[in-house]
């Protein structure tokens, strides 16, 4: 399925270097077309970027996104896409960006690497985009790199914290997000220094994804003189986490880093409990905060937790961390009354609002080249409160903030103090009861609930 925010537009064609009747032409005419042909296989590295923008008319920038519509990550698509479109619809109907309107394709590639790969290859093949925008998932926006670097096309705003989008360094790759190694260094830091917990064991999806926060929980135990005591793992668009359960019962841990999406992360949590797990759950952003807390409601009796990059936009205390989220839930109810406010929307709110940015500073002579330039010269841009975003020539990270939130009420709140945030207590050996003879002991338990959470954040340097 592919979505278009306006009509679509005819590319202009022109022909490229064209073979002449050799044997009909003069030595001089021959000597002057092998010169133009020379010119126009030169490899020059600048070459496509000082020429002519694709994707630029007078009238409007043409960006596409490939992203899960549909499918068992739809919603962090879904929600990424509206909340970058709720800002881009915003500038669009103020006058646009010198004069231009923004229009962005969205096509579905349900989270399969594959089908994002098609949706690139045929964004770059029409010749009539711009630059690449708000790519969701580790797996997917992977496999495109070899385009972005081979087409010298931007990649912008990813809802993704993939190490390998990061290193090596690549000059068309714009990250605004901190990375999944901060955020596994920030919990693992947590749960060890905070909670004094050692036994800590990753759930991970067996994917880039995973592999990707497995390594970082590794590093960051390392750090600290540990490693993971179990590995359990789960295959891409299934719920099939029996295996990996059934792997990290057995290291009796006392945490467990997931490094999933909402569906196969909330039924590891509720078959963990089942089963009489008394540990910490910390997942990372990409698992989805509110639906995961929609799929667990108040079930769980442990503690979970999850890191995010963005605070929760309705908190008391996002207006000092971010106050451009008041903006966000602002238009996201103008252009989508429907919506509820989320994490996820909000990161893709931010990832437009450095995007347009960047447009705007690269002004009305617009080029690739210019564009990229652009989003280097950002050094400290504000969003408000503590929150600033800054690139440079030698660095494509934006942002390096790292909040917790913890499950509480059915939604996900600001930890102030880690250190409130304990496992449960393993049930204490109940007194041998008086046995009538014949009759086997009843098996005795208890349960206690999970003292409440209290709004923090923590910023990585």
């Amino acid at each position: 399925m592919t979505t278009r925010t306006a009509a679509s537009r005819a590319a202009a064609r022109h022909p490229a270097c064209r073979r002449p009747a050799w044997r009909r032409l003069p030595v001089l005419v021959l000597l002057a077309l092998a010169l133009l042909l020379a010119a126009c296989g030169t490899d020059s590295p600048r070459q496509p970027e000082d020429a002519a923008a694709p994707g630029v008319t007078d009238e409007a920038i043409h960006l596409a996104s490939s992203l899960a519509l549909t499918g068992h990550a739809s919603y962090l698509g879904v929600q990424t896409l509206r909340g970058a479109l709720s800002y881009i619809n915003h500038v669009n109907d103020t006058g646009g960006v010198h004069g231009r309107r923004i229009m962005l394709t969205a096509a579905d590639d349900g989270y399969d690497p594959p089908r994002c790969l098609a949706n690139t290859q045929r964004f770059l093949i029409d010749g009539d985009v711009f630059a690449l925008f708000s790519y969701v998932g580790t797996p997917t926006t992977m496999r495109v790199l070899p385009l972005v670097e081979e087409a010298r096309i931007p990649l912008v705003g990813m809802f993704t914290g993939a190490n390998g989008l990061r290193e090596p360094f690549n000059r068309y790759v714009f990250n605004v997000r901190a990375s999944y190694y901060q955020e596994t260094a920030a919990a693992v830091r947590h749960l060890v220094r905070d909670l004094g917990l050692t036994r800590i064991a990753v759930f991970y999806q067996y994917d880039a994804y995973g592999f990707d926060g497995l390594t970082g929980t590794e590093i960051a135990l390392r750090e600290l003189g540990l490693a993971p005591v179990a590995r359990g793992s789960y295959v891409r668009g299934t719920t099939k986490v029996e295996e990996g359960l059934r792997r990290i019962l057995a290291a009796d841990a006392q945490a467990v880093v997931m490094v999933g999406t909402y569906e196969p992360s909330a039924r590891f949590i509720r078959l963990a409990e089942q089963a009489g797990l008394h540990a910490v759950f910390h997942c990372l952003s990409f698992t989805g905060a509110e639906e995961l807390a929609r799929l667990l409601g108040d079930s769980p009796v442990n503690p979970v937790t999850m890191s995010q990059v963005v605070p929760p936009p309705r908190a008391k205390e996002t207006p000092d961390l971010l106050a451009a989220a008041a903006d966000y839930v602002q238009l996201l109810h103008r252009y989508f009354p429907d919506e509820t406010p989320n994490t996820i929307g909000l990161e893709g709110y931010v990832n437009a609002r450095i995007l347009v940015e960047g447009l705007r500073r690269a002004g009305r002579d617009l080029t690739r080249e210019s564009f990229v330039q652009a989003l280097e010269s950002l050094r400290d841009y504000p969003l408000g409160g503590s929150t600033y975003v800054s690139f440079s020539p030698e660095s494509r990270q934006g942002m390096n903030q790292v909040y917790f939130t913890r499950l509480h009420d059915e939604q996900f709140e600001l930890i102030r103090d880690f250190r409130e945030v304990r496992p449960l207590p393993a049930p204490a050996p109940a007194p041998a009861p008086a046995l009538t003879p014949g009759k086997p002991a009843a098996a005795l338990s208890s349960v206690h609930s999970a003292p409440p959470a209290h709004p923090d954040a923590e910023a990585l340097p």
